[in-house]
């Protein structure tokens, strides 16, 4: 799996790309401490709406502060919670989806019916209502991300279980007495695990929209640690008199987005070459038929 995901690699420059966009912004979110310029919730009044200079390489908000040190620092914010946040969804999804695809029976009849109930309704407005009654903070998206993604994680994983429990190895090792937990490490785990990827590098970027929507309409990060949600809010203030204050926090949520999306879509192919064959070959059409 790892020779086709290079060798796949070097013939998709925008994946190549993608990899390194995603990269980087963590190395910079790790080093943000070295590499700000100034404090990044240091406020000079006097120093506001200054252009770009080497002194302040974006320039400065409606506060003064330094907006590069709160792009470096927001990364912490925006996309390292959300990475926690996805850990933390697949953890919970993983378990309940393996035991419902494992155990069978009742109580694969119990966790379903709660999937079903749980992905009833729309997750985001679902998240949305969550954080108004738990009230504002980072935890609490933390915790209503969890509780509204995890039936959609646990359903797709206990598919894959069930498609893989009925393979002849599988039943192979049950028949000359292997434990559930070593049937579990050794042969349904290491083939979910390209799938659990694929599906949480694909969902990765909504949910750095989800945390940066919230923080954006108040509810998410809270002033003044830097957040590129809550710079987005702080900009609209004044975006008709300096509407340039936009650009940085909302490029930044748009690349880092982008840079999923397409690491996403580039591992499904790479494990799925069917999927890989029938899009090669839709663009093929398209490009002739232009």
């Amino acid at each position: 799996m790892v020779k086709v995901f290079l060798r796949q690699l070097r013939r998709d420059g925008f994946a190549q790309l993608s990899l390194a966009i995603v990269l980087l912004v963590i190395l910079a979110g790790i080093l943000a401490p070295w590499l700000a310029p100034h404090d990044p919730i240091e406020t000079a009044i006097r120093l506001r709406y200054q252009s770009p200079s080497l002194l302040y390489p974006l320039g400065t908000d409606n506060l003064g502060r330094c907006i590069l040190s709160r792009l470096l620092f927001g990364i912490r914010s925006t996309v390292f919670y959300a990475l926690l946040a996805m850990s933390l969804t697949l953890s919970v999804g993983c378990l309940i989806g393996m035991i419902s695809g494992i155990a069978g029976g009742k109580t694969d009849e119990l966790l379903m019916r709660s999937c079903d109930i749980m992905l009833s309704f729309p997750g985001e407005v679902m998240i949305l209502a969550l954080v108004g009654v738990l009230g504002p903070g980072i935890e609490n998206i933390l915790l209503a991300v969890v509780l509204v993604k995890w039936a959609w994680y646990a359903r797709m994983i206990r598919g894959t279980v069930m498609q893989y429990t009925h393979r002849n190895y599988v039943r192979y090792a049950q028949v000359i007495g292997a434990s559930p937990q070593h049937i579990v490490k050794k042969h349904i785990l290491p083939v979910t695990v390209a799938e659990i990827t694929i599906l949480a590098t694909s969902d990765i970027g909504s949910v750095i929209l989800m945390v940066s929507a919230l923080s954006f309409l108040g509810l998410g990060v809270q002033p003044p640690t830097p957040e590129w949600g809550n710079m987005l809010s702080e900009a609209r203030n004044v975006m008709v008199m300096h509407p340039a204050l936009m650009l940085p926090s909302g490029l930044a949520i748009v690349i880092i987005v982008a840079a999923f999306n397409g690491l996403g879509d580039f591992l499904r192919d790479v494990v799925d070459p069917v999927n890989r064959y029938y899009r090669q070959h839709q663009s093929g059409e398209t490009a002739q038929n232009g």
